[in-house]
């Protein structure tokens, strides 16, 4: 007689009070009663009655006329809501940054809003009106250090017995390359290659169209992920010789990266007018030399902590997190989160845009959202009219965690916030990088309640972090699975 243990049970679902020493017959027995519900047919009576009562509802016949030639989502928008959402507010930092940045069809946004949220104390120390940093140049460096984190995390993971098929290693190969990142992965791209103004390292069609190079990218690392693995398992191949077959693959990364992107130079001299149509040059400097002389003593990357807000109950807050396998330079800075409650997030953010400071932060854009207008607002969409039933916001924000309803996508910048007569804030001020056509100018506006459901992670300097919080930073963190919601990258 073959016995099942809990897992096996769990798995059919099963409620089997003691899974041990039952026998195959009464395990499948009560197999056979769970599935015999779940497959049940569906028949034609039932959805007869489905339809019947779909018709006898007015509403249901104008929602479907109205849903044939619209966007049901647009038709969804509560106009009380939006005839009541102004772009007011009584606290503002000093100037914002000019002019609108645009990450068109890639997944840049991480890049974009920290070099936004760095441009904003830049142009103010020298006197400039416009100014944009090269997002081409973080985003050609990241594809080249991201390809060869990959590589070698991936004869890490080999050399510890994971399979191709197991786990981590499928999910690891289903995307070796996002395009996705974190603020600690912004820190690891600074800090090692600094930053330069755009029009010294201008965009390409893969920039703002990064499908077709993705593909590319990623075919090659799989293909190099098999050359790799073959080495490891059947030739027994040594350690220098992994490590020179990885440089041979890095070096045709590095061509289709060069080709798809272009090469950024080794040196430029930054020529500009400032507010006073003043000339101003530096002379040749590195982009490294121009962030550390010229951008650190302003905005310095390493000053700035990651506060996450992870609802789950499996999550403890004032504990630090890390997610297995998440980062994109060999050697860089650990993707860190401290865990928070959401007020917390609330009042460093309300701290540093009073003290004049914007902030980047990460949220799931995609939920109650009405991308023409610009707004974030958990009453934006009036679902539960036009279908009958709410959506998006019917579960927990721990339980939307759990259940894959929402994540982290996007990250944009906090420039100005409202007020009440109690110093709480009402709503937010959001700078995009989607250009100047959502919103006002390319300037959202989010309510402090869509805040509280979906903002899940903020940067600020640690000077608007209590004494109890930081203290929280170098405890050792707790490492999340590789797909857990918490590694969902900003795109």
């Amino acid at each position: 007689m073959k016995s099942y243990d809990l897992c096996t049970c769990l798995f059919y679902g099963c409620a089997i009070d003691s899974p041990r020493h039952h026998t195959e017959a009464n395990v499948m027995h009560l197999h056979e009663n769970c599935v015999g519900v779940l497959a049940e047919s569906l028949t034609q009576e039932t959805v007869s009655q489905w339809k019947e009562s779909f018709k006898a509802d007015p509403k249901n016949l104008l929602a479907q006329n109205a849903c044939a030639r619209n966007d049901p989502f647009e038709i969804s928008i509560s106009k009380q809501r939006l005839q009541n959402t102004h772009h007011m507010f009584n606290r503002r930092i000093e100037a914002e940054g000019k002019p609108v940045t645009n990450q068109k069809g890639s997944s840049r946004c991480w890049l974009f809003a920290a070099l936004n949220v760095m441009r904003i104390p830049f142009m103010k120390a020298h006197n400039i009106e416009e100014f944009e940093f090269s997002q081409a140049y973080l985003f050609y460096w990241d594809k080249i250090e991201r390809s060869y984190y990959f590589l070698n995390k991936f004869v890490e993971l080999v050399q510890r017995g994971e399979k191709p098929d197991g786990r981590l290693m499928a999910f690891l190969l289903k995307n070796p390359i996002d395009e996705g990142g974190q603020w600690s992965m912004v820190i690891n791209l600074v800090s090692k290659y600094g930053v330069m103004p755009k029009k010294y390292f201008p965009e390409t069609f893969s920039c703002e169209a990064s499908l077709r190079m993705n593909m590319a990218l990623k075919s090659k690392l799989r293909e190099y992920a098999r050359i790799l693995r073959v080495m490891i398992t059947e030739e027994n191949a040594t350690k220098e010789a992994i490590k020179t077959k990885i440089m041979e693959q890095m070096k045709e990364v590095y061509n289709i990266v060069g080709i798809c992107i272009g090469i950024p130079g080794d040196t430029f001299n930054w020529e500009y007018y400032d507010k006073t149509k003043k000339y101003q040059a530096t002379g040749d400097i590195t982009p490294l030399q121009f962030y550390e002389t010229l951008v650190k003593p302003y905005f310095n990357v390493e000053n700035k902590l990651c506060l996450m807000n992870d609802a789950r109950r499996t999550s403890h807050y004032n504990f630090t997190y890390t997610v297995d396998c998440l980062n994109n330079v060999v050697g860089g800075q650990q993707v860190i989160y401290n865990n928070q409650p959401v007020k917390s997030l609330q009042q460093a953010v309300v701290k540093s845009i009073l003290n004049g400071e914007p902030v980047w932060f990460g949220c799931d854009v995609g939920k109650r959202t009405y991308r023409k207008h610009g707004i974030l607002d958990v009453e934006i969409n009036d679902f539960k009219t036009l279908f009958g039933v709410d959506i998006q916001t019917t579960l927990s924000k721990e339980d939307r965690l759990i259940y894959g309803e929402s994540a982290l996508t996007h990250a944009m910048v906090f420039t100005a916030v409202h007020l009440n007569e109690n110093g709480a804030p009402i709503r937010y001020r959001v700078e995009n990088s989607w250009g100047e056509d959502p919103g006002e100018k390319g300037y959202i506006i989010m309510t402090d309640d869509w805040f509280r459901e979906f903002v899940y992670e903020v940067v600020v300097d640690i000077k608007y972090i209590t004494d109890d919080v930081a203290a929280i930073f170098p405890l050792e963190p707790i490492v999340l699975p590789a797909w857990d919601p918490m590694g969902t990258l900003a795109q």
